[in-house]
């Protein structure tokens, strides 16, 4: 190999090792500022491939139900407590701000914050959504659905 030729495979080896360190470190980076997503089964019992479960003082994302009965709402502040479930145990979020307007009992959330103990979600955000199974009225009497909404008892 000449030296021309060896010079330039240097510099594109060179180049492509400083891509490859810089792309490395931003996923590193990035890795330790994401907010994991979990349900109230996987915060309390762990995710079912892994077995990973949340640690104290993690953000986090959490989605389920509310609870039918379990909303607290302090009459002196913006303060609000809730539990969550989606087929197993129940964990509690607490909340200080305005919720969203969507927010109600038997409706799917998303709460995002920090775990401050293995059950309770302290939340920086709600976000309230909307039923995913909506159909006009006049389509599902037309195709013949039955839409009925899950109650969940208080246990």
């Amino acid at each position: 190999m000449n030296p021309r030729r060896k010079k330039r495979l240097t510099i594109v080896t060179s180049i492509l090792v400083g891509v490859a360190a810089v792309a490395g470190f931003t996923l590193y980076a990035l890795s330790q500022n994401i907010d994991l997503f979990y349900t109230p089964t996987e915060i309390v019992q762990g995710k079912a491939d892994s077995g990973i479960k949340p640690t104290v003082g993690q953000r986090i994302r959490v989605g389920g139900l509310v609870v039918n009965g379990t909303v607290k709402r302090d009459p002196e502040s913006l303060h609000v407590e809730f539990k969550l479930i989606d087929t197993g145990p129940m964990i509690t979020v607490t909340y200080d701000a305005i919720l969203p307007d969507l927010f109600r009992e038997g409706q799917g959330i998303v709460a995002q914050g920090i775990l401050i103990s293995p059950t309770v979600l302290e939340a920086s955000e709600v976000l309230a959504k909307h039923d995913e199974e909506y159909m006009p009225k006049e389509i599902a009497d037309a195709v013949g659905k039955n839409h009925k909404k899950l109650e969940y008892n208080n246990n």
